[in-house]
């Protein structure tokens, strides 16, 4: 039997305002989220045993800074960036994989000219010295470089635009790290469309990478190699470890030695979930180390994914630290490879990204539904069997905990999608703020996001740009459509020559789960996405009529001009994704702008790559001739996803106001400057 409330429920119960969904004021505002939207483009321990990372920071318009972790315990950080540079490459458009370190030495791509500079980390008046030429502006870039110390050499995957911005040449490099003139790379491994992951044995003499052609992505079907290395610094053999057995469609990723010099990696081959395997080098064979049906890796968009690390190699075992994804939830994880036994580490984080040995502990990138982005430090026992003490090192928000009191917390649901016997899954976040609550009458608005790939995974942590929206009055949902990552291969190939169809309806199937389940208010549901997820929010606006508004960030409009104007990296994906030029017109949203009615408002960096400007311009023109309530917000400065904090506020207040004006009907608390709404106003 439930115990009554006690006294001091039932008075905090009537001491809170009521007041209309949507319109409940917060703490949680714009200014909050944009300055708390720093995230991390990597981790690394140098020399000293002290960790690095790469935050980008709002505040400096999107600049990323690399900043090491302070010698003594209550000092501050320092950056080792100086204020002239920015650490970042433009490498596949994506980046990832902008710094190396070894030892005391660092070498990154900065920003402005795309070119690579060694730095020392010990001598903090050394400036950055250039060891790549200068080809006069930023035509060659550079990604996922690693020490070679045999030859005194960087290898890293090299994308050459000089040539053609549209179609680079992509190759695996070496580049000399002396003192002396700076010379031509030296080309090692080329001939296929994409590299990635090129990674040195310990003693230099082989180096395993990742290579994959067109029409595929690198998580459709990729090869694993091993090249021997002469005692000329040349690649004289090479062996094709995985992605070429008739038997496996697979996308093996993220080679990695072992001091022992022992090669693992992580492929999908054999129950379609990404598992870690090791190569039996003198039969040329590959062993699971632990079958499991959880994704032990997720897809490479960007360079430098780092999931795993082997951490003991010696005569007595060999164990390896590992963080996979199952049933909506990461764990972080040891692997004895010789008893092929698996132990969990009980951490705070329910999420994980990546991961970076240290001195008998691990940096591990993680969140929760109540922590942010984070890295932690997670000490070990001495037989390494558990975790003794966890440490918070950097957060994205290290001030958000004092909101607390007004956090919704992420509930995973699983439900019904449109296929028979077929679920999909999402994270509701209810309204929650303990100041307010709405009468019993009502029920609220939903905000549904669609997340970007498509091949992509939204997680159940804390997100305060989610937060703005809940404690004002809002429930969100936050869905893993078929097509998503983190579920196994077979989930993820649902959207193949399906995209604009599964992903819309089981975003359509999702709100109307939330409104039959009583949750939300079925004539308030509105949708919103960033790229991939933008096209989503179109395509569902324009095919559908389940929701009342929507708002499209650098989304896609029209598929056939985005397969002409792709770059190289995602320039066949719509082929896989959609199929053929009639498909992709029939899926587009621009050419069925009849069928539109509802309002949208759309947000758009004037330097997009990905999506190029024209799109915006095109869908608003015929939106705002149709008569349908329609805003374009353009950004200066801005390219695929918004990195300036004034940009990432306004889109937030703007999006917030519009719902509220069209949809939601009520005022909203904030003091936030009306945008013209063309066909409204």
């Amino acid at each position: 039997m439930a115990s009554a409330p006690s006294s001091s429920e039932t008075t905090a119960e009537r001491q809170r305002v009521t007041a209309p969904y949507g319109s409940w004021k917060s703490p949680i505002t714009a200014d909050v989220v944009s300055g708390a939207s720093k995230s991390l483009g990597g981790i690394s321990v140098d020399g000293d045993g002290r960790l690095v990372w790469l935050e980008s920071r709002p505040n400096e318009a999107g600049r990323s800074v690399l900043v090491k972790e302070p010698g003594k315990p209550g000092d501050e950080p320092v950056d080792i960036t100086p204020k002239e540079f920015a650490v970042r490459t433009l490498c596949q458009e994506y980046g990832g994989g902008a710094f190396s370190i070894s030892g005391d030495t660092l070498v990154f791509s900065n920003y402005e000219d795309q070119r690579l500079y060694k730095q020392s980390l010990h001598l903090e008046d050394s400036p950055p010295l250039p060891i790549t030429p200068d080809y006069g502006g930023p035509s060659v870039c550079y990604a996922d470089g690693v020490f070679d110390s045999r030859f005194g050499r960087y290898i890293t995957v090299r994308e050459d635009r000089r040539d053609s911005s549209s179609n680079p040449t992509a190759t695996v490099v070496a580049i000399g790290l002396g003192e002396k003139d700076i010379k031509e790379p030296k080309a090692l491994i080329s001939g296929n469309d994409f590299f990635a992951f090129p990674r040195m044995d310990p003693k230099g003499e082989k180096i395993a990478w990742i290579e994959w052609c067109h029409p595929n992505m690198p998580w459709d079907k990729a090869e694993l190699w091993v090249g021997y290395i002469s005692e000329a610094g040349d690649i004289y053999k090479r062996v094709c470890v995985a992605g070429r057995d008739p038997k496996y469609v697979e996308s093996p990723t993220e080679p990695k030695w072992s001091p022992k010099g022992e090669l693992f990696f992580i492929t999908d081959r054999q129950n379609g979930f990404w598992n870690l395997y090791k190569w039996i080098e003198s039969a040329n064979e590959v062993l699971p180390l632990y079958p499991l049906n959880a994704e032990f890796a997720r897809p490479s968009w960007v360079f430098g994914l780092n999931s795993y690390e082997v951490i003991q190699s010696d005569e007595q075992k060999t164990l390896i630290a590992c963080s996979y994804r199952q049933s909506g939830r990461s764990f972080l994880a040891m692997i004895d490879v010789r008893h092929s036994s698996l132990s969990l580490l009980d951490i705070p984080f329910t999420d994980i990204q990546d991961i970076t040995s240290g001195n008998n502990c691990l940096y591990v990138e993680g969140a929760s539904g109540l922590l942010p982005t984070s890295v932690a430090k997670v000490t070990f026992n001495d037989e390494k069997s558990e975790g003794i003490d966890f440490q918070i090192i950097w957060s994205s928000s290290p001030d958000c905990l004092k909101y607390e009191s007004y956090f919704s917390l992420p509930e995973l649901i699983e439900f019904p999608t449109e296929v028979p016997g077929q679920n999909a899954y999402a994270y509701f976040y209810p309204p929650s703020n303990h100041v307010y609550q709405a009468s019993a009458e009502e029920k609220p608005p939903l905000l549904l996001e669609s997340h970007g790939g498509p091949t992509s995974e939204t997680r159940g942590v804390l997100n305060l740009s989610i937060q703005y929206w809940t404690s004002r009055g809002w429930a969100f949902v936050d869905v893993n459509y078929g097509g998503s990552t983190g579920y196994g291969r077979e989930f993820r190939e649902r959207l193949l020559g399906r995209w604009g169809i599964v992903d819309v309806d089981d975003c359509c199937s999702c709100a109307k789960f939330l409104v039959e389940s009583g949750k939300v208010d079925g004539t308030r549901l509105c949708i919103t996405g960033g790229s991939a997820g933008g096209y989503t929010t179109l395509a569902a606006l324009a095919f559908r009529e389940t929701f009342k508004a929507g708002a499209s960030l650098y989304g896609i409009a029209d598929l056939n001009m985005l397969r002409a104007e792709m770059h190289k990296f995602e320039s066949h994906y719509i082929d896989n994704l959609v199929g053929s030029e009639k498909d992709c017109y029939e899926r587009s949203p621009i050419n069925f702008v009849e069928k539109f009615s509802c309002p949208i408002i759309l947000f758009q960096g004037l330097e997009d790559q990905v999506v190029p400007p024209g799109q915006a311009h095109k869908i608003y023109a015929a939106l705002k001739q149709k008569g349908l309530p329609v805003a374009l917000v353009e950004y200066e400065g801005e390219q695929h996803g918004f990195r300036k904090a004034e940009s990432i506020k306004f889109t937030l207040e703007q999006q917030m106001l519009f719902f509220a004006r069209l949809v939601g009907h009520f005022d909203v608390a904030d003091e936030i400057a009306p945008l013209k709404i063309e066909n409204f106003d």
